[in-house]
């Protein structure tokens, strides 16, 4: 058995894949009328969206958690300004940022968005170098 995938519902692709691109994840043009897209993540992992509506087409009771969404995302950033420059980003485009920039006592730069669905995205960056 291999783990190979991490599938989330999402209410609208269209906002779900923006949010993401803007995070730098690579999905096919086009792919916002679609009611299942794949993002290739590194280490071979596969992210999915499916669509309420498609998911309703094969469980007939289907009802979505209630927001905020209980899944979380964390990416890693290049550096703390990164992780400004992120949040600000996407705040720009209209989401909301949970939890603003900060420096954290366990020694990250970090910061957490919701997602269109009200998932959190954190965003974070070591402030001093360090072996990984």
């Amino acid at each position: 058995m291999k783990f190979d995938a991490i599938g989330v519902v999402v209410a609208d692709m269209k906002r779900t894949l923006e949010f993401y691109r803007l995070l730098g994840l690579d999905f096919p043009e086009g792919a916002e009328t679609e009611g299942h897209v794949e993002a290739q993540l590194p280490g071979g992992i596969r992210l999915m969206f499916d669509t309420e509506e498609l998911v309703r087409s094969y469980v007939d009771d289907f009802t979505p958690p209630s927001r905020p969404g209980p899944i979380g995302f964390a990416f890693l950033c290049d550096s703390p300004a990164d992780v400004d420059a992120a949040v600000e980003t996407l705040v720009s485009h209209g989401y909301e940022a949970a939890l603003p920039p900060f420096d954290a006592f366990w020694g990250q730069r970090y910061a957490t968005v919701h997602d269109p669905d009200g998932n959190g995205v954190d965003l974070f960056a070591w402030l001093a170098d360090r072996e990984d």
